[in-house]
């Protein structure tokens, strides 16, 4: 049986430990994995870059046939710049623009709507000009596959308006010995059908592509997912494929950012593909066609609201980590709070006080053990200066002590550790959903999926964690564990300062419930204190 001591330390260092895995997964992010990925951003962006750069020497014409002078256009120097030459469709859709390049790849996909723009101001592009297209072909015959590299493919349309109805575009490569045919039919809200065959016989492969290049941060996961037919999924993020893999009876294939995804699928017979790393160790997905096969895609934001229109199966394309089983049926809650409220700023509030009321008889048990510990505290100091020679009879008494008084020494920071997973749910929750870009909450905060401009929330945030400290018992006897825990509202408003203003919002409204309830706790406590007296 442990002694007084063991069961005080083991309190303190669970709780402890629980501030430490939050303060290390935070600092990890902003401090390793940031700089790591803004390092990395750069130089991808200078590369291809260098490699647009030979490109902008020329006149053309942009996607809605206005003559452009690529050598005095800022966006030809951008690594996503498509030299005009090279595209023989544009289709315009209600949602996006797609380019379709000259061997019948997506070579980009502009987002129309007003909320998708970059730092610049300018409507989101998708995927960089030197990536793995979208639909690039590769054939098991090597002759043909290079000659595939050297025929252009030609167009039905070089330009074709979908924007009300459905239409069709035909793009046809002769290469002698066999024809290739790609049959699209584009639909308004921008996904589309395809039909891609070869004459002769002759097998190929077609492949996703890359993902896109939008958002791909230390925030979420960015890489590959495929569904299985029975129901699994198969998650690859970028950089850890070490070699080729091959996966059998697969719904969808996407490949993703954080708010954005390039997808394949087909409900009614499932695809075959290969998995092949690239350079980096990225998974790109090679879909087995033979010579004839048929499919559907979707490339554009991971809107839960667009991919359950498709198919509800498609809602699987939005990842939330290990904690999915947690943070889907959330996500559901918030779109219906959202659906009634019209504001996600207030639907986050009134989410956050729905889960402080369904955890509230485990905080306030947490609580309860709080306080008393706090009272039995010279109590305990008294059994351990008499019984500080002997550890035995220190722990049994300690014991009726907590059994006589309903106290244990584990009630406070058990139902802390408890309550985590649904703290990451909902930080993936908020960090994943593309719903939130663009939405206001009120005056100051333009956009939920950004960090506050002004700092108001993260200073409110800090404020309130300092209060909530204050109010709340503290029975640690380590003056540096004591500092330690002082210190932590300054450290945690430090790092939310450049954390989305919608998970900002959340963990104040959270601390302020929480003030809240262990107010009401003390209360209580002080009136059963004054009753004794």
């Amino acid at each position: 049986m442990n002694n007084m001591n063991q069961n005080n330390g083991m309190q303190k260092r669970m709780l402890i430990m629980t501030v430490v895995v939050f303060v290390f997964f935070l600092a990890y992010e902003f401090l390793v994995l940031k700089p790591q990925q803004e390092a990395k951003s750069a130089q991808a962006k200078q590369e291809q870059t260098q490699k647009a750069t030979p490109n902008v020497n020329m006149v053309a014409t942009d996607p809605t046939g206005n003559a452009i002078d690529m050598s005095k256009s800022v966006e030809a120097l951008s690594s996503k710049a498509i030299a005009p030459s090279d595209i023989i469709s544009v289709i315009t859709t209600r949602e996006n623009i797609i380019q379709i390049d000259k061997f019948g790849r997506i070579a980009q996909v502009t987002l129309l709507e007003e909320k998708y723009k970059d730092e610049d101001g300018n409507q989101i592009k998708l995927f960089e000009a030197n990536q793995l297209k979208p639909l690039e072909v590769r054939f098991t015959d090597a002759n043909i596959n290079n000659k595939a590299f050297r025929v252009n493919l030609v167009a039905s349309a070089s330009t074709i308006d979908a924007k009300t109805e459905a239409k069709k575009l035909v793009l046809t490569q002769d290469l002698g010995e066999t024809v290739l045919t790609k049959t699209f039919t584009i639909y308004p809200d921008g996904h589309y059908d395809l039909n891609v065959k070869s004459t002769n016989a002759k097998k190929f492969f077609i492949t996703n592509g890359f993902r896109p290049n939008v958002l791909a941060d230390m925030y979420a996961v960015h890489g590959l997912m495929g569904k299985l037919a029975d129901g699994t999924l198969t998650t690859i993020e970028d950089g850890d494929l070490d070699k080729t893999q091959n996966l059998t009876g697969i719904k969808f294939i996407s490949n993703f950012d954080r708010y954005y995804a390039t997808v394949i699928y087909n409900f009614e017979k499932t695809l075959a593909i290969t998995l092949m790393p690239d350079a980096e160790s990225n998974a790109q997905a090679f879909i087995h066609a033979n010579d004839n096969i048929s499919f559907s895609g979707y490339v554009g934001p991971k809107n839960f609201k667009d991919l359950e229109a498709l198919n509800k199966e498609l809602t699987d394309v939005i990842d939330y980590g290990w904690f999915t089983f947690i943070a889907k049926p959330m996500f559901t809650l918030l779109q219906f709070i959202q659906s009634y409220v019209g504001n996600w700023g207030w639907t986050i509030v009134i989410l956050t006080i729905l889960i402080k009321l369904v955890l509230y008889p485990l905080s306030f048990k947490g609580m309860v053990s709080m306080q008393k510990l706090k009272d039995l505290a010279p109590k305990m100091k008294e059994i351990q200066a008499k019984y500080k020679d002997d550890k035995q009879k220190q722990s049994m008494h300690m014991m009726e002590l907590y059994k006589k008084h309903g106290a244990n020494p584990m009630g406070g920071c058990l139902p802390l550790v408890l309550q985590i997973p649904v703290f990451f749910a909902i930080y993936r929750v908020l960090l994943n959903s593309i719903e939130l870009k663009g939405a206001e909450w009120i005056w100051w905060v333009h956009d939920l999926a950004e960090m506050d401009p002004y700092f108001v929330l993260p200073i409110l945030m800090g404020a309130s964690m300092y209060l909530q400290q204050k109010i709340t018992p503290n029975t640690m006897q380590d003056e540096m564990q004591k500092k330690i825990f002082q210190m932590l509202p300054v450290v945690f408003t430090f790092f939310f300062l450049w954390f989305p203003a919608g998970l900002t919002l959340y963990w104040f409204v959270n601390n302020v419930f929480t003030i809240s309830q262990q107010y009401y706790i003390n209360k209580v406590f002080e009136r059963k204190r004054a009753e004794k007296k």
